[in-house]
């Protein structure tokens, strides 16, 4: 049976009545995105909400962590005062695995090396109920996909790229850990109402085009910063016609559009998707509610009039796409190829060539590039460029391997990688090249920022579909067309390749094997966590404190930021990943890759006492030692890339208090909210150019924060003239009291600890233990475990059992004062 089989039916057995519910609230028809979002509210909403105004409080099914952001988040969760998670909860290894010599050595490697991290993932997942997948069973996205996306649910992850299971029609939410941590302690998860994009696509796909085209196609439409605050919606005939998995492909990278998230309307492509996973039962329910798991018709019919935007694009006409370098959003046709490498200078050599990732890794992405290299072989080809085949998961590995694909790919002079992330987020241990040595791949992964695959600011990354890369990488040159050119086999003779052939699913069903996971145990909560003493890995956090109720006075600037800063730039992964347990040691690489505006120089700052320049975390530890806390100001869409919370939380541990920018990418405004730091953007962009080295930065106003009013930056120059700016931000009252209690998490461990009754309450407790101890006296009595009491839950009820002959129970009511209000999360869910 299906993962959580009893969720997914509570989910499904109230859907269509909240649906109702809230079409009658909103007054009209609504897309398949609302329908989600309205029915997971905390509370059944009373008036529609405000697209990309009002916030709302959800209650997501599940939460997902990949091994990396795991850490941190679970770290956090144990300030949190649970004893188990909330939902159901995973955590997936899949991040830590360097890619050098391929799947066998490089993950008897990882697990030498990361014992330590692995060990206490496993054991923290066991002690709080979480399910734990051990590295080389798959890449997050992957695994959500084939075990637990779900049409119609809702998740968060901790990972920019949890949007995947948008292919099996779930609102699937990448996020920071804290938020992971609000839901698994009970706690409602907060998100700003978003926007709606609509995406209408007609046609069919055909030829050398795939469904990553159709993403590559949108990310040139929409740039990097064009989703935000907004969810992709895919309909039409042509949204139909794409398979499961390359549904997963296009929601996977919407991410690198900004976007909250994407999504397809439930179909047959997803039955037959859940029918071969063995989800029978998923595919039954959903298809009894298909109707619901759609957009209402009338939004298919006139979409104009409920999407805030709506994109047109025709399948039939697509071209191939080539986007890069340095950015997904510059967006190439293949038949524009050769006249970009002579334009730009591009390497139009091809130095690698990586197919697989959390984006392409699906049984269809392997058989079509399986096809073209077998095409390939058969001619008298072979790859010219080095060649990498990076599986999903163990499961898809393993059919691949059974039906033949993996030999063929081997032959055509492919390295198979561990089912990990590897080359995609920097694990990769190149050898072919020097840093600073100028050269090309092509990838079918998502993101190409500068260092991010091989930590090379001179490696030019170009993204691209499974079949592309396999063609460009027989070819061994960017500018190929494998639709109308030639290439030279071994015998002298000019050969073309076919556009390729492949099933979107095995003929005979996916190898299973689960060998690689760990469920939670019902007795897991006697588990003790394993962390080494004087581990360099991982370190036990301190909660950060409250704000001290005054205004930041005369604060240093210890950064200005020019130009693009992700948080690759903020807090670069490669060989950090391995510090993401231990907050200290990772804070060595704050700001390691950004821009110094004053400079040109990336990852150094002015000490404005001492006049050095050095690495802007020694920087930002030397005013921390004197008790200064500073500011930092950045460019346009500052955060934008993985959602890594890391990047919120080092400035915050060595005490930053804001960050002023001209925008913000939506995960890192939020992950900085969260750690108790002040977001905030320049009512004037312009007023980003004010800002001078050796200035001094007051923020006043901040007895007075509330939502939608303005604070004051007050620039003191060294000149001694000053300017006077206005600022703007996005918090809201409850996000407001995030930051008065220095964290999301203090304010967590606050609202848990006040799960204590009143005075009378208590009194009655004592009187009924009193009275039920009168009757079990001689006799062996057993304890349900008393349910913890807040202030706000009507009333609950305390409960004693005789275990032995007697079958006397005694059941005593305790109101408490306030019976109104809600209690603990878990309590007030149920109820």
């Amino acid at each position: 049976m299906t993962a959580n089989f009893d969720m997914i039916q509570g989910v499904y057995s109230k859907l269509r009545d909240k649906v109702d519910r809230a079409r009658k609230v909103v007054g009209r028809p609504m897309t398949y995105a609302e329908k989600i979002l309205y029915a997971h509210l905390w509370s059944p909403a009373k008036n529609e909400l405000k697209r990309g105004k009002d916030f709302a409080e959800f209650t997501p099914d599940r939460v997902a962590m990949q091994d990396a952001t795991a850490q941190m988040a679970l770290l956090q969760f144990m300030h949190a005062g649970r004893k188990t998670s909330a939902v159901p909860a995973t955590a997936h290894c899949d991040h830590l695995i360097v890619a050098q010599s391929g799947s066998k050595a490089d993950l008897e490697r990882a697990i030498e090396e990361n014992k330590e991290v692995y060990e206490f993932l496993e054991s923290i997942c066991k002690k709080y109920g979480v399910g734990f997948w051990k590295p080389g069973a798959g890449i997050i996205h992957q695994v959500i996909l084939e075990n637990y996306a779900f049409p119609g649910g809702m998740m968060i992850g901790s990972d920019s790229h949890t949007p995947n299971a948008g292919g099996l029609g779930m609102i699937a939410i990448g996020v920071g850990g804290a938020d992971v941590v609000d839901v698994m302690a009970g706690m409602p998860w907060e998100l700003k109402w978003p926007k709606l994009i609509g995406v209408k696509l007609t046609g069919k796909l055909s030829g050398w085009v795939s469904p990553k085209d159709v993403i590559l196609k949108v990310a040139g439409i929409l740039t990097v910063k064009g989703g935000t605050g907004a969810i992709l919606e895919y309909f039409g005939e042509g949204a139909n016609s794409i398979s499961c998995t390359g549904k997963g492909t296009i929601c996977n990278m919407g991410a690198e559009v900004g976007a909250t998230t994407s999504i397809f309307a439930f179909d047959q492509k997803m039955v037959e998707y859940l029918r071969k996973t063995d989800r029978n039962d998923v595919a039954d329910l959903a298809t009894e509610l298909s109707d619901v798991l759609k957009a209402d018709d009338e939004v298919y019919a006139e979409p104009e009039k409920y999407f805030d935007q709506v994109i047109e694009i025709n399948l039939s006409e697509l071209e191939p796409h080539l986007n890069g370098p340095f950015t997904p959003d510059r967006a190439w046709p293949i038949s524009k190829m050769k006249e970009a490498v002579k334009e730009n200078n591009f390497p139009d050599k091809i130095s690698v060539a990586l197919i697989g990732s959390c984006t392409n890794s699906s049984y269809e992405d392997i058989d079509r590039s399986a096809n073209i290299a077998k095409q390939a072989l058969s001619k008298g080809l072979k790859a010219k460029t080095q060649f990498t085949i990076t599986p999903g998961s163990e499961q898809v590995r393993a059919t691949i391997e059974r039906d033949g694909q993996l030999k063929v790919l081997e032959e055509l002079g492919g390295l198979v990688l561990a089912n990990a992330c590897g080359p995609c987020i920097g694990m990769w241990n190149r050898m072919d090249v020097k840093t600073g040595e100028r050269n090309t791949i092509v990838t079918s992964f998502n993101r190409n920022f500068a260092k991010r695959n091989d930590g090379n600011p001179e490696t030019l990354a170009f993204v691209a579909s499974p079949e592309i890369v396999t063609a460009l990488a027989i070819s061994g040159s960017l500018s190929f067309n494998p639709a109308t050119d030639y290439i030279t086999n071994e015998n002298g003779e000019q050969v073309k390749l076919d556009p390729p052939m492949g099933e979107e699913l095995p003929i005979d069903n996916f190898v299973k094997n689960f060998d690689g996971f760990i469920p939670p145990s019902p007795d897991g909560y006697k588990t003790e966590v394993k962390i080494p003493e004087g581990s360099e890995r991982l370190q036990l956090l301190e909660r950060f404190p409250a704000w001290d109720g005054k205004d930041f006075i005369d604060l240093p600037l210890l950064l200005k930021v020019k130009g693009k800063c992700t948080t690759d730039h903020i807090s670069p992964a490669g060989p950090w990943l391995k510090y993401r347990g231990h907050l200290d040691n990772i804070s060595k690489n704050m700001f390691l890759g950004a821009i110094n505006a004053f400079t040109g120089n990336a990852g150094e700052a002015k000490n404005q006492f001492t006049g050095e320049y050095k690495k802007v975390h020694e920087v930002a530890r030397e005013y921390k030692a004197k008790g200064i806390g500073w500011i930092v100001v950045g460019d346009e869409n500052y955060g934008e890339g993985s959602s890594r919370e890391h990047a919120a939380m080092e400035p915050r541990y060595l005490g930053g208090k804001a960050i002023i920018v001209k925008s913000f990418a939506r995960i890192h405004e939020t992950n900085l909210k969260k750690q108790g730091m002040l977001p905030l953007t320049f009512a004037d962009p312009n007023d980003y150019d004010k800002i001078q080295e050796d200035d001094k930065l007051s923020i006043v106003g901040l007895k007075n924060f509330a939502p939608d009013k303005q604070l004051k930056l007050i620039v003191k120059h060294s000149d001694g003239s000053s300017d006077e700016i206005m600022l703007n931000h996005s918090f809201n009252a409850g996000q407001i009291e995030w930051f008065k209690a220095g964290s999301a998490l203090n304010l967590i461990a606050q609202k848990m600890k006040q799960t204590t009754v009143t005075p009378k309450a208590k009194k009655a407790v004592k009187k009924a233990k009193a009275e039920i101890k009168k009757v079990t006296k001689k006799k062996s009595v057993k304890a349900k475990p008393q349910k913890k009491v807040s202030k706000k839950k009507p009333a609950i009820k305390l409960k004693k059992k005789i275990t032995k002959k007697s079958s006397a129970k005694k059941t005593i009511n305790v109101k408490t004062k306030k019976g109104k209000n809600k209690l603990t999360r878990k309590a007030a869910k149920k109820k």
